[in-house]
């Protein structure tokens, strides 16, 4: 790529929030003795484990890198899983972190403070015999260099690295990866560079377009979390990239946008997705990935809460274990065994359904169906109105939204890929941000909704009821800027819209266009009586994605008409489960 189009700014040391117990630079070896805690909250070692701390990797370009690498005590050749993030490697024990656990309502003590934020523990895996190389990536805390965000730089430094450590003389030659977020992001990249001695992958949720995903999802400019992610990560000596300079400079598709997305054709390891249905900021590039990897031997589990309770669950670790087992310690476990793709069906009333095995997702019975708009009725059916009619909103008005309603007369199950097919027109305006929703309802019409993560508390219905919608699932949304509604048709298929994002196409007065969103994968379960409701609108329906994220505020005016029925059959589809 040109990498002219990279901009940075200056980094800034690690702050005190930040930083944890073993953080200061202290290269040296030790043994940390089984019943050792680092501190009085965290779980304690049931093993010797000997830690090495700061030792140097060199990569090709010529920048220094520092691991910290815990393994079992002994002679014996072990594995090593690597969790690579730009979060100070020794942030386990942080403020930052410690306050994540209890904002999501974990216990710290179901860690040993060893582990890198959001990644695997050291505490339970030098137990099961395996190493944890945990890294200072470029450019972070004490390592050299400019550190990049998302970015194939990232896949060929990682590379670099889980060579180095196949030749140390502790390690067995096998390495794995795992990690949610940007742990799981990095292992795109990664496994995309094909290091040989790259044995095993497990991503468990992240983005895989900077893009589409990030700082520009429907071609909307909303950089909120892209502003916390740069703001209050990538602590280090040197520079840090300018995501937001970046996405302000090239807000079509570029070279440098093309190079934050992995080569999925290239990822061909072993691989055992973890993905949910409510994470707005991951479940969209998790889908992804896992749909275009090449991978032969790959693994999805959807589950139905939020990746940090999921990834710290005992029961997860352990069937995580198994995999790894199988791949990096060579066991025949019977883990090929396991269903290509476990998914879970959301109730949102207590009666959610986990681990159903299929061969596919969507599951083969599943079936795209369309249910057609009709602006009169305000409802939604699986015949097209016959005549022409249109609902309309004004920008910033009470209501400044249109919805359709449909009710289930029995049992009916929605797993898959939904999408929205339009017909829209903006009055007094060249371009239109659209919004739209997919929520269940009871059978009196009241919304149904669920927290994903164990805090359920006051404070939480606080931070998620205008935003934080990672913590709270409200429905399967999606956008689109109507000038960009160019579908990109090498990437499209008849389930899953996708923009090419690279020419803008304004509106004229009076004109109608015809637009496909995508929205986020779902696995729902109606009850006879309850209902659907699809929603669209000119602002964000569910704000941002995370805590503390600045809201995006759409480039709307005017008035947005959603036209139904006749020539502008508008509807949204559904991937129906048959049986």
């Amino acid at each position: 790529m040109s990498t002219d189009q990279k901009l940075f700014v200056p980094s800034q040391p690690l702050p005190a929030d930040r930083t944890g117990i073993l953080t200061a630079f202290s290269p040296g070896t030790s043994t940390l003795k089984a019943g050792y805690q680092v501190a009085p909250q965290f779980r304690a070692l049931t093993v010797d484990i000997v830690f090495e701390k700061d030792v140097p990797v060199l990569l090709r370009d010529g920048v220094t890198i520092h691991v910290d690498l815990f393994r079992p005590a002994g002679m014996e050749k072990v594995p090593v899983i690597v969790a690579w993030s730009p979060y100070g490697k020794g942030q386990g024990t942080s403020a930052s972190v410690m306050g994540v656990f209890g904002l999501v309502g974990l216990d710290n003590g179901i860690v040993s403070g060893l582990e890198k934020f959001e990644g695997p523990d050291p505490a339970y895996w030098c137990g099961q015999g395996y190493a944890i190389c945990n890294p200072d990536v470029r450019g972070v805390v004490d390592s050299d260099g400019d550190s990049v965000l998302w970015d194939r730089q990232e896949g060929r430094d990682c590379h670099d690295l889980i060579e180095w450590l196949a030749e140390q003389e502790w390690c067995s030659g096998k390495v794995g990866m795992s990690g949610t977020s940007y742990l799981a992001v990095a292992q795109w990249f990664t496994a995309a560079e094909q290091p040989p001695h790259l044995a095993a992958i497990n991503p468990w949720e992240g983005v895989s377009d900077v893009y589409r995903d990030l700082v520009m999802r429907g071609g909307m400019p909303d950089t909120g979390f892209a502003q916390t992610l740069q703001n209050n990560s990538f602590w280090g000596k040197n520079r840090k990239e300018d995501i937001l300079a970046e996405t302000e400079q090239h807000p079509l598709m570029t070279d440098l946008w093309e190079n934050k997305i992995p080569a999925f054709d290239r990822i061909t390891v072993p691989a055992y997705v973890v993905a949910s249905y409510s994470n707005t900021l991951h479940t969209a590039g998790t889908f992804r990935a896992w749909r275009r990897m090449r991978s032969e031997q790959k693994w999805l589990r959807i589950h139905n809460s939020q990746e940090w309770p999921d990834y710290y669950d005992q029961d997860n670790i352990e069937d995580l274990r198994r995999f790894f087992d199988h791949y990096l310690m060579g066991e025949d476990n019977g883990w090929e065994q396991t269903p290509p793709v476990r998914y879970s069906l959301l109730d949102l009333d207590g009666g959610d359904q986990v681990n159903i095995g299929a061969d596919a997702f969507p599951p083969a019975e599943v079936e795209a169906t369309k249910y057609y708009l009709d602006a009169r009725s305000r409802t939604m059916s699986t015949e097209a109105p016959p005549h022409d009619a249109a609902a309309t909103y004004t920008v910033g008005a009470n209501p400044d939204l249109a919805s359709f309603l449909a009710r289930f007369d029995q049992e009916t199950v929605l797993v898959g890929y939904p999408k929205a097919h339009l017909w829209v027109e903006a009055l007094g305006a060249d371009d239109m941000d659209l919004f739209v929703l997919v929520q269940k309802l009871d059978a009196f019409g009241t919304p149904l909704q669920q927290f994903t993560v164990p805090n359920q508390s006051a404070l939480l219905h606080d931070v998620t009821e205008r935003g934080a919608s990672i913590l709270r699932y409200k429905g399967s949304d999606g956008r689109l800027r109507v000038s960009l509604r160019n579908l990109d048709e090498a990437l499209s298929t008849p389930d899953i819209p996708a923009h090419s994002f690279d020419r803008i196409e304004k509106l004229a007065p009076g004109q109608v266009v015809d637009i496909e969103i995508d929205l986020l994968p779902l696995g729902l379960i109606f009850h006879p009586g309850e209902q659907i409701r699809f929603v669209v609108s000119g602002r964000s329906l569910l704000g941002p994605v995370m805590p503390g994220a600045s809201e995006y505020e759409p480039a709307n005016s005017g008035q947005h008409v959603i036209h139904t029925g006749g020539d502008h059959a508008s509807y949204l589809q559904l991937p129906v489960r048959t049986h």
